[in-house]
């Protein structure tokens, strides 16, 4: 008589799936968390498609919870372990933003900045003048600016809060401007795929130089090459040593604090004012997948005051402002 067939274990077959299922969660967490921690923008071959994916951390960090509680529930209490593990270092990336950081004592004057992304030139001039009276702007930086939208800007009285002015509008979203309450000296604007123009202005006594940021989006291998140059060639807070002045960054940077491309940037002297603020997890573009990607950097000497981030209409952005007290 020939030997029966044996019948496979299906009690160990299920074992072996929910172990698979537990682990998966923790892997793929793991490797974003693993990416954002070795600064992944960053490293050749990997930085085009990290850079775009880096973005939306805050969300997977907000997901985090997820595999840990799938290991529970199938009792896989390492994967669970392991899981949470990851989770906490996500939340270490991300959550400080929402605190706010420690101020240092700045005595000097104040100044309060404004930056907003008037998509294409269609935010609405009557809403962005009443924003720049209301927030009490001493300079503002706008970002696709076209020549159409400066006369309608100005037009609607810009002009007559913020007289002075620096700008380089261009056709698309390539245009960038600086308007000022006080007198501007135009400097030589970094070389840049899109138009960063730069300024030094004179508030209480005191040198202030402010650049319009607005690097290429990330989104492709050309744009991404480009996007790190431009983010390379912004000034350090403290380039020129002792007799440098105060210098501001603000504007679109298409980039997050989970880009190291970013962070090297602010770690030449700046301090993010939204992360300082304790506001650095507030979207300022995007309905679905909402990205913090305008900011203003100041030299992080600076205190921090206040900061608030607004609506447009007709703009796809939130614009920004700070109020920031000087060394």
């Amino acid at each position: 008589m020939a030997e029966s067939a044996r019948v496979p274990d299906g009690g160990a077959t299920a074992g072996r799936g929910r172990t698979v299922l537990a682990w998966a969660g923790v892997a793929a967490w793991g490797l974003w968390s693993l990416v954002r921690w070795a600064g992944g923008d960053r490293i050749g071959g990997v930085g085009v498609f990290a850079a775009p994916l880096l973005a939306v951390t805050p969300l997977v960090a907000a997901a985090a919870p997820v595999p840990v509680v799938v290991a529970l529930a199938l009792r896989r209490r390492r994967a669970a372990v392991a899981a949470g593990i990851v989770a906490a270092s996500l939340a270490v990336a991300v959550l400080p933003r929402a605190w706010g950081g420690a101020q240092p004592e700045a005595r000097g004057p104040a100044l309060k900045v404004l930056t907003a992304n008037v998509f294409f030139g269609e935010g609405d001039a009557e809403r962005l003048v009443d924003l720049v009276r209301r927030t009490g702007a001493d300079v503002l930086s706008l970002q696709e600016l076209t020549p159409e939208s400066v006369g309608r800007y100005e037009r609607a009285g810009l002009t007559a809060l913020l007289p002075h002015k620096v700008v380089d509008p261009r056709g698309g979203p390539t245009g960038s401007g600086l308007y000022s309450r006080h007198p501007l000296r135009e400097l030589p604007a970094p070389r840049s795929e899109m138009a960063m123009p730069r300024a030094e202005l004179t508030v209480g006594g005191r040198r202030v130089e402010i650049t319009a940021v607005h690097p290429i989006p990330p989104i492709s291998g050309v744009n991404y090459r480009n996007w790190r140059r431009d983010l390379g060639v912004l000034p350090g807070a403290r380039d020129g040593g002792s007799g440098a002045p105060f210098r501001v960054l603000a504007g679109d940077f298409n980039a997050t604090l989970d880009h190291a491309t970013l962070r090297d940037l602010i770690g030449r002297g700046y301090a993010d004012a939204a992360d300082r603020a304790g506001a650095g997890l507030v979207r300022t573009w995007g309905d679905l997948v909402p990205l913090t990607i305008d900011h203003v950097l100041v030299d992080d000497r600076a205190a921090v005051r206040d900061v608030r981030i607004h609506v447009l209409p007709g703009s796809d952005h939130r614009p920004l402002s700070a109020e920031i007290r000087l060394p």
